[in-house]
């Protein structure tokens, strides 16, 4: 039986200081439903993540962040943290890779600080979000609605609060990725 998100290839865009839940619940959730995932960071070979307090396990690079193409993937997904989306966003190439998806149309789920990078590419103008609490005045001054809900879907776009969220981060992010499947060829 294929599964939801089978042939959905996802670039999980992360570097140092990223929530580890938000991207190992996530991630295994993406994987159960069939997609193939990869991490693509400025960082080579392993990136460190943060465990809530503290500094967290260290997760293999796939692709580095200077030779991934938004092309080559179907969907983004931008965990958060409040470290990781901070440098992402002062990174011309993660923020060029971040605003090739929006252009072209592809679906991205971003939870918790993930936003910030989000508002750097230039995307958040008039998108109904959400996010961690602290981030909503900057939510707000680049043009966004901002809502207060687990999961907030707008167009190609779910964003989430937090960790608290993620069950249904996930069931938003998988049904609006299964609309970036391909079509397999004679279907």
């Amino acid at each position: 039986m294929a599964k939801e998100l089978d042939g959905v290839k996802v670039a999980i865009l992360v570097t140092e200081g990223f929530e580890q839940v938000e991207l190992t619940q996530p991630r295994k959730a993406l994987d159960a439903a069939g997609a193939e995932t990869k991490i693509v960071s400025p960082i080579e070979k392993k990136v460190r993540a943060w465990d809530l307090t503290d500094w967290g396990d260290k997760f293999t690079v796939d692709v580095r962040l200077e030779d991934a193409r938004a092309d080559d993937f179907d969907a983004l997904l931008l965990p958060g943290g409040v470290i990781n989306p901070d440098l992402l966003r002062m990174l011309t190439p993660a923020v060029a890779f971040v605003r090739a998806f929006f252009e072209a149309g592809k679906p991205v789920a971003s939870i918790c600080h993930g936003p910030w990078t989000i508002i750097e590419a230039g995307h958040a103008k008039g998108r109904q979000m959400t996010s961690w609490p602290s981030l909503r005045t900057d939510l707000r001054n680049a043009g966004a609605v901002v809502v207060d809900e687990a999961a907030v879907v707008d167009g190609n776009l779910v964003t989430s609060r937090g960790p608290q969220d993620i069950p249904a981060f996930n069931e938003a992010m998988i049904a609006l990725f299964a609309k970036a499947r391909p079509v397999a060829v004679g279907s």
